[in-house]
Formats: structure tokens, sequence, C-alpha cells
């Protein structure tokens, strides 16, 4: 059995597997994902409103992320990115655009504490400069597939 971090990253590449690309529904144009696994305590905030996240939730550009400390997420984004939140987690859906057509593609996180996953979509793929990562001290521009990120809460 693992024990501390070995465990953490265990969830996290398990979490990254079982949410399929193909899954994300979309009954809403504004929608830029869905929440795919919640455990534990997850908080979606919106407008300055909290409300738990539940699998199939919608997710909106802006949108924050806030796990408690048994709390873990998974999460599909329209481009078929993947984000895994682990517990004691905070992150901001800064920005969204997905419309390979007309050339209108972004993607910002914004990871204030805690540890994300990051498995790139379409984005990344077409426009790989119109991908990043942030953290309080950092910018980071995904220029691969998979990105582990670890904030330290100041």
């Amino acid at each position: 059995m693992l024990h501390g971090p070995g465990r953490v990253w265990a969830f996290l590449a398990w979490l990254a597997l079982i949410a399929p690309p193909h899954a994300v529904a979309q009954d809403s144009s504004s929608a830029i994902g869905r929440v795919k696994l919640v455990a534990g305590e997850v908080t979606i905030l919106r407008g300055g409103q909290a409300t738990p996240a539940t699998v199939g939730a919608a997710l909106s550009a802006a949108d924050r992320l806030r796990t408690g400390a048994d709390g873990r997420v998974g999460v599909t984004l329209k481009d078929d990115t993947r984000l895994s939140l682990a517990a004691n987690t905070e992150v901001a859906l800064a920005e969204f655009e997905y419309a390979p057509g007309s050339g209108q593609l972004s993607l910002v996180v914004r990871v204030a504490r805690g540890l994300l996953s990051y498995i790139s979509g379409h984005i990344a793929k077409l426009a790989p400069s119109a991908v990043r990562l942030e953290t309080p001290t950092s910018v980071i521009g995904v220029r691969g597939t998979h990105a582990l990120l670890r904030v330290e809460a100041p």
C-alpha cells in the first residue's frame, strides 16, 4: 500500500486515466467542461457563490475549484483537456476559448495552492503557446502533454 506523496501521485494518475475525453456532454454553450469525478469536499466558486461540486456539473470560464482536506476532483474541458486536483488545492479556470475554426484558442489555469495534474487537450496540440499554467510566482508554458504542479500555500 502506498503512503504519503506516492499515494497522491497514484490517485492523480488513476484519475487522469478514468476520465475519457469523449464523455463530456454539453447542454449549455457557455459550459467549458464538466466535473467527472468528485471525492470528499469539493466546491465550485462562481460569482461569489460557493456550490458543492457534483459529477456532471458544468463549469464556466472564471470558475474556481477548491478541494478540502479530504477532497479530490477530476475535470474534463470541452477540448479534452483533463485536470485533476488533489486535497487542499485551489485552481481558477481563468480563461478558456475553444473555437478552432476561427483560430480562437486559449487556456489559462491559475493554481493558487495544492497539487494539479494537467493532461493536454486539443488547444495545446493546435496552439501550444495558447496554454498557460500560472502559479503565484511563475507562468508555465505547456509544450508537452502532461504537467504536474505543486504550489505551496504562502
